[in-house]
């Protein structure tokens, strides 16, 4: 029996009349109350749906009428609402680490931190005010595929649901992404799909921009190309240099990564081919 007050209950599949009606039935008749529900469809007839709900109920039998009562084609996952358990990886660029350790020092990110892995040493000293296990596993006379293979035996202590990128200046490989498909969360300085790779303010400010912005996007085998979570900008002129740009990029940054978490946290992002559709 699931026994935590408040469970989240997610459905996508293709589109059909009635499906809100039997979702919320079939709830009713286990004795559910729903907190919330939201749902959306897609032009291609793509429905999403996802259900807050509070309540005692057995875990098989609730999904086991689901799937007698809708069509066929539809998934359906059912998660407690209950913090992720995550491991944030950085280089030397603190302010996105930072932010995500006040939020957690504070109760504030919906997860917990287990550790915090790097390639430098850089900000080990940040993250032990905040008692974390920090993992230095440098990349110097390694190749990236060795490299990894310490970062993964070291992730298999802590089994994280997700891994947080906060300015983590490596390029993974496809072996080490496929190892956490659609679990990877990265913070790209730059509003996507404009600047991709290196140097995005130097090529905003090349191009004489308006605006500048960040992109907090799942990871994928292409190169800051995985489904795009949350993205936010700011306005700036001809006065402002790359290094003012940069400056101001923190901020956003920041912030969009701390957005584009606390949606994927509490489970209001489906992966749909490569775009997010957040509920």
């Amino acid at each position: 029996m699931a026994d935590l007050s408040k469970h989240i209950l997610l459905m996508d599949g293709p589109d059909n009349k009635g499906l809100i009606y039997h979702v919320t039935g079939v709830l009713f008749r286990h004795d559910l109350n729903i907190i919330h529900n939201d749902e959306y469809v897609s032009p291609s007839g793509r429905f999403f749906m996802r259900t807050e709900f509070e309540g005692t109920y057995d875990n098989e039998a609730l999904l086991k009428e689901l799937y007698m009562t809708l069509p066929t084609g539809i998934s359906l996952r059912l998660n407690p609402k209950r913090k992720k358990n995550i491991v944030v990886f950085v280089t030397k660029e603190h302010h996105c680490l930072a932010e995500l350790l006040i939020r957690y020092a504070f109760d504030e990110l919906d997860a917990d931190i287990l550790a915090v892995v790097s390639n430098y040493n850089t900000l080990q000293p940040l993250v032990s005010k905040f008692g974390i296990p920090f993992h230095y596993v440098s990349h110097e006379g390694k190749t990236r595929e060795e490299q990894e293979e310490v970062i993964l035996k070291t992730l298999a202590i802590y089994e994280p649901e997700y891994l947080v990128l906060a300015k983590y200046m490596r390029v993974l490989t496809p072996s080490f992404v496929d190892h956490f498909p659609n679990r990877i969360i990265n913070i790209h300085h730059s509003f996507l799909p404009a600047f991709i790779g290196a140097n995005p303010y130097r090529q905003a400010y090349d191009r004489g921009v308006k605006i500048i912005g960040a992109t907090a996007h799942f990871v994928n085998n292409d190169l800051d190309e995985g489904p795009i979570i949350a993205q936010n900008v700011k306005e700036v002129d001809h006065r402002h240099s790359a290094a003012d740009m940069a400056t101001e990029g923190k901020d956003v940054e920041k912030i969009v990564l701390s957005q584009a978490l606390k949606l994927v946290f509490n489970d209001r992002v489906f992966i749909s081919g490569n775009r997010a559709i957040v509920l």
